[in-house]
């Protein structure tokens, strides 16, 4: 009993010498609500579109022909399968997955600091940008509803959502004359 009294006025004494000295803001944050640690960026926006989108869109386009419900775990362990539809998490759920991924990684498009592979800034403030990014999210939507519900016909169409929303933002970003030099 003794010790908690001391502590309490050990708490009490440095929360009141921190208020006389300035040091506590009068609306603290909640508890366990600290203010959200800052996007650190670790990837250009080349790498960021090799490590994540692509890889996540090939699966919605490979779902297209190859029925994911049919696609086999791969032999002798599914773990280390470098192939989402045949790893641990196969089939429906590689789908649902990479719709997931490709919405999430709509957030890393509107990073501010993001580069392209030319070190040119990526255009996160562009009004074209972040409408075709909000396509992106939406798209990666589509697919993870359509590949909840198992519906391949369902994939087909969201694979032509994926498709043009990837467009869009290609056709005058990345598609551009001269090439890697002049992208983003």
């Amino acid at each position: 009993m003794r010790v908690r009294t001391v502590l309490v006025g050990v708490l009490v004494s440095l929360a009141v010498g921190a208020v006389l000295l300035g040091g506590v803001s009068a609306q603290a944050p909640p508890r366990g609500r600290g203010a959200a640690p800052a996007a650190r960026i670790h990837g250009t926006l080349l790498q960021v579109m090799r490590g994540i989108l692509y890889p996540a869109s090939n699966v919605i386009f490979a779902a297209q022909s190859d029925d994911p419900a049919t696609i086999k775990p791969a032999t002798p362990d599914p773990a280390t399968s470098p192939n989402p539809l045949t790893s641990s998490y196969g089939g429906w759920t590689a789908v649902e997955n990479a719709g997931i991924a490709l919405a999430e990684a709509a957030n890393l498009l509107t990073i501010p600091g993001r580069m392209c592979s030319n070190g040119k800034p990526a255009p996160i403030q562009n009004a074209d940008w972040q409408m075709w990014v909000q396509e992106l999210r939406d798209a990666g939507m589509a697919t993870y509803k359509a590949a909840q519900s198992k519906n391949q016909d369902g994939i087909l169409d969201a694979a032509g959502v994926v498709s043009e929303a990837c467009s869009h933002c290609h056709d005058k970003y990345r598609e551009v004359p001269g090439g890697v030099k002049n992208r983003c």
